[in-house]
């Protein structure tokens, strides 16, 4: 059993009683082990990374023999649409499973069968998922059997979801691995999962189960946060010329700079400084929100609502599923011409089927009165048939409030005192594409270099190989909490109200004490454990030390039913021999700087022996 990994669960504990290039073919499997040998035994003869995104997910891996050749020697995968023969190096993220629930199809294949489906009307009992990342936002209340809705409302486990998933991604991968590398076993391949850095421990955890599930072996798999992936592969990047006899250095010894990695779901943040070894060092707590590229397509469904209504834009959305679809592709497809300098109208193409609904709702109505009558339209938008015409302005206005969002938080960061000085901004994610972000940031901040590496959208995969390769490249972190245990101390009536104080076969204590294990915004560094303690028995007989574990937005609670403190699930200490009574414990080294929490254990009248410890945060 792993005790490294993370788990969440939401209600308080009732047994508190214890204190690669595509031409890149290596055919030699020995040539691989020689080339590890001489790593560390941390290394793997492949990393295998897989992205998934909110909107689009995608995989990359590299052999080491590779890496210690060319870092940037990464293999991503290309994905064919069905629809138009698209090539791309990400597929969407959806998933179809059929009536009887059974996992059908993944990306553009899932997407094409779902719309066929939905053209012969026979979508109605199957499952389609899409942009279902981010139920793992913020979530609350987070257990294994939590559901997750599809497109019509019908409801799944959201773990069988995630699974499916990322599942069809590992196999795909496997599959491409043996026509490049012949004698690869899952043994030789270090899996890294991304995630964004502003997920809470619950969140990576589930992701985590859910790979597990699908054959990733958990002792091999890493957990990457996306945008210190981005920044490690834009290290590697070639140093970048201001003009013709100036070069810039941004990964200079005691450089800084602000990661934005603008995804579809997410806006995910972290500040980092290169260190005089080349690790790098965070500086401030990872932070962002829910501000990607989804949004834009909200405003745009906003709008067509502000015409016809919303009444209708749902009835269109249940009753012509596969003209919906297709409308979201377009969308997705035209969003990326849009520009600051667009100076003239944009045509945006609508399925006929959206204006007969219309028509079925407001008999007797014209749309182009509608638009007309309008005043947010006047002169600024034309509807004719199939096709809707934008002026440029009115076009560039459904990226303001994205933007917007983006542009306040980062001045917000840019207000604290270990981030006021930084100079560079990286721009990276698949949103960091968009034209209209890339302005508005520069705009915003002009006293800054802003950064957008080429492939800005492959950023966070290729970095997430060459962090599998090297994850030892981040070296401190930056806690986003207050971690700490829920414990019981000797009762003080100086000190503690009486309303805290409990009987137990150690005499008086104080129950709810929150003790602090780490602080919000403390620098840790990586691969230390931040905390040893010892942990006794209350009682003589019971077997094992189980805490809830608490967050707190607060450096210094003093417990845990302060305001604002959070039970996050528990640590659980197993103590089966029962012969010593109350003198037992364990000596517990907690490490809370690295993507994951983990946790070890030794007797504490033993300390070569291992105790077996559990933290988990998922009910």
């Amino acid at each position: 059993m792993k005790d490294t990994k993370e788990c969440l669960e939401q209600d308080c504990l009732d047994e508190k009683d214890g204190k690669i290039d595509r031409d890149s073919n290596i055919s030699n499997r020995s040539q691989l082990k020689d080339n590890a040998s001489s790593e560390s035994s941390m290394s793997s003869l492949l990393v295998a990374a897989i992205d998934f995104g909110t909107t689009f997910s995608g995989y990359a891996f590299s052999s080491l023999h590779d890496y210690k050749r060319d870092p940037l020697k990464i293999f991503v995968n290309a994905w064919k649409s069905g629809i138009g023969q698209l090539v791309t190096q990400k597929t969407p993220t959806c998933v179809l499973f059929d009536a009887a629930g059974n996992f059908h199809s993944f990306g553009f294949k899932a997407e094409e069968k779902y719309s066929n489906l939905a053209l012969d009307d026979y979508h109605h009992d199957w499952y389609y998922f899409r942009q279902f990342k981010m139920m793992l936002y913020d979530k609350k209340g987070l257990t294994r059997e939590s559901l997750i809705e599809d497109d019509k409302g019908k409801k799944m486990e959201a773990m069988k979801v995630f699974s499916a998933a990322i599942g069809y991604l590992r196999n795909h991968l496997l599959s491409t691995c043996e026509k490049q590398l012949t004698d690869i076993e899952d043994s030789d391949i270090r899996w890294v999962l991304t995630v964004p850095a502003i997920w809470n421990d619950p969140s990576k955890q589930f992701m985590r189960e859910a790979a597990e599930k699908v054959g990733i072996c958990g002792d091999k798999l890493v957990i990457a946060l996306e945008p210190e992936a981005a920044s490690i592969y834009c290290m590697h990047l070639p140093v970048k010329k201001d003009s013709e006899n100036s070069t810039f250095r941004v990964f200079k010894s005691g450089s800084k700079y602000m990661v934005v990695d603008a995804g579809g779901g997410t806006i995910d943040i972290t500040v980092h400084e290169v260190q005089d070894n080349g690790t790098l060092k965070e500086l401030h707590k990872a932070n962002g929100g829910n501000w990607g590229g989804t949004k834009v397509d909200s405003f745009f469904r906003s709008l067509l609502a502000s015409i016809v209504g919303n009444d209708v834009i749902e009835a269109f959305t249940t009753d012509h599923k596969y003209d919906y679809l297709e409308l979201l592709r377009d969308f997705e497809i035209k969003k990326r011409t849009i520009h600051p300098h667009l100076s003239e109208k944009v045509t945006f193409k609508v399925p006929i089927n959206l204006l007969e609904t219309f028509r079925e709702f407001n008999p007797g109505k014209n749309i182009k009165a509608v638009v007309t009558s309008n005043a947010r339209f006047k002169n600024q938008l034309t509807w004719t048939g199939d096709k809707i015409r934008m002026e440029a302005n009115l076009t560039k206005t459904l990226f303001d409030e994205s933007c917007k969002k983006i542009i306040d938080h980062m001045h917000q960061l840019f207000r604290h005192p270990n981030v006021n000085d930084v100079s560079s901004i990286l721009l990276v994610g698949g949103f960091a594409e968009s034209p209209m972000l890339q302005e508005a940031v520069r705009e915003a901040f002009r006293n800054k270099k802003v950064i957008v590496p080429q492939d800005a959208g492959l950023a966070v995969l290729k970095g997430a190989v060459l962090y599998g390769h090297q994850p030892m490249t981040i070296s401190a972190r930056v806690c986003k909490y207050t971690y700490g245990v829920d414990i019981d101390v000797e009762f003080n009536k100086d000190i503690h109200p009486q309303s805290k104080k409990v009987l137990t076969d150690i005499g008086e204590r104080c129950s709810d004490y929150f003790d602090v294990h780490v602080s919000v915004g403390q620098s840790i560094k990586v691969g230390v454990p931040q905390v040893k303690r010892k942990y006794t028995v209350g009682n003589a007989n019971q077997t094992r030390i189980v805490f809830p574990i608490y967050t707190s937005n607060e450096r210094k609670p003093t417990y845990t039913t302060d305001v604002g403190c959070t039970c996050l699930g528990k640590l659980t200490i197993e103590l089966p021999d029962t012969s010593k009574g109350t003198d037992r414990g364990a000596f517990v080294h907690m490490t809370f700087s690295g993507t994951e929490i983990t946790v070890t254990a030794v007797d504490k009248d033993d300390t070569t022996k291992t105790v077996s410890t559990k933290v988990d945060f998922i009910g």
